[in-house]
């Protein structure tokens, strides 16, 4: 065949993470199941997770560009073979010269079934070299399928755990109010009592209205996440709705891995690799067009006069024959398609290794938020602490009268900040998690492809006929 054979883009790789040296070696299918939401323990979670492959309107798409790009690699395939076609034909002529007894026997008419094949041989390997590029472009695009399955149940899980945020949130913020409430009052019999200050009565109401109005504004954010939720799973955002809850979100472990691992775990490596692949195909079938064409041409059927037996011997016909097609001169045209084909590989090595250094940064930056948020939320534990007990000492000096009502307010507004900052460090070392093993492909195994493939496509035609029935 004519073109290069394939070898993989070279790319240098890391013998381990930045971020995390003592990672150890993982093989493919090691690490996080397919349903790898499930690690956080949250039924309402992987109840809407299941749900993107089969109704996601983006996975919809992806899984019609699959089934399009098989199409294409079966035709290339069925070119490998002979065409034959059928012909039934019925002609009227007469004939313009010839004896006088025939011009004056007028028009005659002819049937004819004839049964024809043509076969281009595929002597410069053009043909085997355009189906190994169909074939790797629809690799590409099942692994284009499982990236965008893989992403868009990522988002949902990082909408759902953001969105238990926002109901933690809001908990805290009704609790705060609670208390700001207690506070008020405590100042107001104060003030009756004469020992407080019509002021401190202004202060306390004040910082309580602000809580409140905290408390209705969280309430924004997790609407929104709401109905982010609802299109991830192909619903309308007015039909569709998820119960608040105590915030019970369990970080899951990360599996650990070496940089080399990303090559065959990650779908938008694969999938440009594979891109790199058909480019590379495309050498030879720009090649092979330099060489002329041979094509095989075979017919055989009857004609006879109307009125006689057409099937019959003396009026069979048949003819069998080579052709060979060059072309001389294209003013450069497929030199120009040569170069273009040769550009095109380039490009796509450039891409795949793009996208590599690309997983590897993902995968760097997520391990050093865990790392980090993990130091942090220690001392932020520690802030939390600190800052309610010291609430509790100023309140209790609030009533003995040696501190004024704004040393309250500072140490509950200190306390409040504190418990948000310690909330909104869990969330983020969730997403964090999430993100991460999106860098790391999920549970996608390339080893399993073609069964992940067809079974997301599966779900996805069989929610289709139920949406047309």
């Amino acid at each position: 065949m004519m073109g290069p054979d394939y070898v993989r883009p070279a790319v240098q790789l890391p013998s381990s993470f930045k971020e995390d040296p003592d990672w150890k070696p993982a093989q493919p299918s090691d690490g996080m199941p397919a349903t790898w939401w499930k690690s956080f323990g949250d039924e309402d979670l992987d109840a809407l997770a299941s749900q993107v492959a089969p109704a996601n309107q983006d996975v919809q798409a992806a899984e019609a560009n699959y089934r399009q790009a098989t199409a294409l690699a079966r035709q290339a395939f069925a070119a490998l073979f002979p065409v034959a076609s059928l012909n039934a034909s019925a002609t009227r002529s007469q004939g313009a010269t010839g004896s006088t007894a025939a011009r004056s026997a007028g028009p005659a008419t002819f049937e004819s079934v004839t049964v024809g094949g043509s076969w281009e041989v595929d002597l410069w390997g053009g043909l085997r070299r355009s189906l190994e590029a169909a074939r790797a472009n629809a690799r590409a695009s099942a692994a284009d399928l499982a990236g965008t399955t893989l992403s868009l149940q990522g988002q949902l899980v990082s909408d759902y755990l953001a969105l238990r945020v926002a109901d933690e949130q809001h908990r805290l913020l009704e609790d705060a109010v609670g208390d700001y409430e207690k506070s008020l009052q405590l100042t107001e019999s104060r003030y009756r009592a004469g020992v407080a200050a019509r002021t401190d009565v202004a202060q306390a109401q004040a910082q309580l209205e602000v809580t409140r109005a905290q408390a209705i504004d969280v309430q924004i954010s997790r609407s929104q996440l709401e109905h982010a939720i609802a299109v991830l799973i192909g619903k309308n955002p007015e039909d569709f709705s998820i119960n608040q809850r105590p915030y019970e979100v369990r970080v899951p472990p990360v599996p650990p891995m070496l940089p080399s691992t990303l090559l065959q775990r990650r779908p938008d490596v694969a999938a440009a690799e594979r891109r790199a692949a058909a480019a590379n195909a495309q050498i030879g079938v720009a090649q092979a067009a330099f060489f002329p064409t041979l094509t095989l041409d075979a017919t055989g059927g009857y004609s006879a006069p109307s009125g006689k037996s057409l099937f019959s011997v003396p009026y069979r016909v048949w003819s069998l024959g080579p052709s060979l097609a060059e072309k001389l001169f294209d003013a450069g045209a497929r030199s120009a398609a040569r170069e273009q084909a040769i550009a095109a590989w380039d490009a796509s090595a450039a891409t795949y290794r793009k996208t590599v250094l690309a997983a590897l940064q993902n995968v760097e930056d997520n391990l050093a938020s865990l790392r980090i948020l993990a130091q942090e939320s220690v001392v932020q534990a520690g802030a939390v602490k600190a800052a309610q007990e010291s609430l509790e000492l100023t309140i209790s000096q609030y009533k003995g009268g040696t501190v004024s009502y704004l040393n309250v307010i500072t140490a509950q507004t200190t306390e409040l900040s504190s418990r948000q900052n310690a909330l909104s460090i869990d969330g983020r070392r969730a997403a964090a998690v999430v993100a991460l093993i999106e860098a790391l492909g999920g549970g996608w195994d390339v080893s399993q492809q073609p069964s992940s493939i067809q079974g997301t496509a599966a779900s996805v035609q069989q929610a289709s006929a139920q949406r047309a029935q």
